[in-house]
Formats: C-alpha cells, sequence, structure tokens
C-alpha cells in the first residue's frame, strides 16, 4: 500500500503558474496519492494504538477479576472445610436416635429443623464441646 515514487519538481518558477501544473500532472497526482497514503498510514496507526489501549485495559481488568475470583474461591474453600468439620462434630455428638431422626426427615425432604426443635439437639453437660474460635472465626 504504501509505494513510494521520486517526481522532481520543475525549477519554482514553473511550478507558481496554473500552466506549470497542467504541464505536470503526474506530479500533482502524486502529491495527492502521498498525502492521502500518509493519511490513510496514520489513521491506521491510531486504530492500531486505540485496539492495543483497549487490549491492555481488557486485560488488565480481567487479571483483577481473576485474582478476586481467586481469592473467593479460597475463602469458600476455607468455610466448606470449617463447615464439614463442625459438621463432622455434631455427627459424633449426636445420639444415634437423633442420626436416625434425621435421617428420616432428610429423605422425606422436611425441614430438620420445622418442628421448632432444634435437629441435633446438645446433650446436657456438652454445651462447650465446640470451641469459641470455631464458631466465631467466620468473617464476612
Amino acid at each position: 500500500m504504501r509505494s513510494r515514487t521520486v517526481c522532481i519538481p520543475p525549477p519554482s518558477s514553473e511550478t507558481d503558474s496554473p500552466l506549470a501544473a497542467a504541464a505536470h500532472p503526474a506530479m500533482i497526482q502524486q502529491t495527492r496519492t502521498s498525502s492521502s497514503g500518509a493519511s490513510v498510514v496514520a489513521i491506521d496507526n491510531k486504530i492500531e494504538q486505540a485496539m492495543d489501549l483497549v487490549k491492555s485495559h481488557l486485560m488488565y481488568a480481567v487479571r483483577e477479576e481473576v485474582e478476586v475470583l481467586k481469592e473467593q474461591i479460597k475463602e469458600l474453600i476455607e468455610r466448606n472445610s470449617q463447615l464439614e468439620q463442625e459438621n463432622n462434630l455434631l455427627k459424633n455428638l449426636a445420639s444415634p436416635e437423633q442420626m436416625a431422626q434425621f435421617q428420616a426427615q432428610v429423605q422425606t425432604g422436611g425441614s430438620p429443623t420445622g418442628n421448632g426443635q432444634p435437629a441435633v439437639p446438645a446433650p446436657t453437660g456438652t454445651t462447650q464441646a465446640l470451641p469459641s474460635s470455631q464458631s466465631s472465626s467466620t468473617s464476612a
């Protein structure tokens, strides 16, 4: 697209007259072509710069979002681990009758706490079985 031809202009006295322009149409055409070609190249360069800018902004935004999502995944994994530990502890503290009642409620689709009573009430004397760090360590 960028082809350059060299045109040697006539002496300055000839280029000042309208007849000189008519006598050298190749020179006029070359001037129009090179200026429009330069204009097209300049526009192409601006478009390319704008696209590079958009690309860099998008990449930055994507990297930032990935970091946020990684942090959320990490927090969810920690929360899941805490809940699994709590679940295992509650299963160990529950009596076989309570576990059977709970399983029956889960299988029938009923809410484990639908009857107004806790699904797995803590046995007397074991209310401090959960360390306070487990129940208060979750943060939003």
